[in-house]
């Protein structure tokens, strides 16, 4: 049965295994969890389920922002100040939640390489021939199952950075035009920054997919 490991419990042990993690020593941090009782197996749902959770969350961001924007370039009037000031924040707000993603991912990827790696030097220890055969097709199909679930993930992160690159070549414009004409030649512009969006979104929700159906796999085993 997987060990679901608290996000929110502040545990001495658990903070000085951060700590060594932040060190860069990530054999140490590993096996410092596994004295804990917490197992690469369980680092590495755990790690899916908050880079699943991210996604969503960067997901949400990024609809909520491009809501925003096609709000403010649509509607005429009012101070163009409080405008920029607007489309500023939602762009920071979706730039922080990309960020996350991508921090996320890149620690499903570690605990990943260390649990496949160690798996695959196990296999070498057992003395039944049978068990050995088993445990390395286990080993092939939840190597396959991570591999579509990495590569929806990079997917949708790969979607996020024309996304930004949109939304802040949006937010500078105004930056350095505040007038009447920068927000009307703007709106022309908000076709291609719904399509971008819309496109990320599909990936998103298609990796949030693959994330749940690895978490329900990994649950059953």
């Amino acid at each position: 049965m997987l060990k679901r490991i608290p996000r929110f419990q502040l545990n001495p042990m658990l903070i000085v295994a951060t700590l060594i993690l932040l060190m860069g020593c990530s054999s140490a941090y590993y096996g410092t969890m596994e004295k804990l009782g917490y197992h690469k197996r369980d680092l590495m749902v755990n790690r899916v389920e908050s880079a699943r959770d991210a996604q969503q969350e960067a997901k949400e961001q990024f609809e909520s922002a491009l809501e925003k924007f096609s709000h403010v370039l649509k509607v005429d009037g009012g101070e163009l100040e409080e405008k920029y000031e607007q489309l500023k924040t939602a762009y920071d707000k979706s730039n922080a939640r990309a960020e996350t993603v991508r921090d996320r991912i890149e620690a499903v990827e570690d605990v990943s390489e260390a649990l496949f790696e160690e798996w695959q030097a196990e296999l070498d220890q057992y003395t039944s021939d049978s068990l050995r055969r088993s445990s390395a097709r286990k080993l092939k199909q939840t190597r396959r199952q991570y591999t579509q679930l990495i590569g929806a993930m990079k997917r949708a992160e790969k979607k996020m950075e024309p996304v930004l690159s949109a939304f802040h070549d949006q937010v500078l414009f105004l930056k350095h035009n505040l007038n009447a004409r920068a927000i009307a030649s703007l709106q022309t512009e908000l076709v291609s920054v719904e399509a971008e969006v819309n496109s990320l979104i599909r990936d998103m929700e298609a990796s949030i997919k693959e994330a749940d159906a690895f978490i329900n796999a990994m649950a059953k085993e």
